[in-house]
């Protein structure tokens, strides 16, 4: 039995859009993540140092980059959803 996709899915007006700021946010993050290994290589005794409540650096810059990495998700895909809008409301007008 051949299973058939249950939607029938559309070209993506905005996916050239979308590429574009996924790459801008994936090299904001690159970058911001090449400070953490500089500092981990290149100054390690910087991350032993207490930042927040007895933690040391290296923790709080590790789970801040998980934390960031959520949020630039939730920014990506509000963008993105938000631009699919516009498109989709441009297209009934015209």
């Amino acid at each position: 039995m051949l299973h058939e996709p249950a939607a029938k899915a559309e070209k993506d007006a905005a996916s050239e859009w979308k590429a574009k700021l996924g790459i801008k946010l994936f090299w904001l993050y690159c970058i911001i993540y090449m400070g953490f290994v500089g500092i981990a290589v290149f100054a390690t005794e910087t991350m032993k140092i207490k930042v927040l409540a007895g933690t040391n650096l290296a923790i709080i810059y590790g789970l801040a980059l998980i934390v960031f990495a959520i949020i630039l998700g939730l920014v990506y895909n509000h963008l993105c959803t938000k631009k699919e809008d516009e498109m989709k409301k441009d297209g009934e007008t015209k």
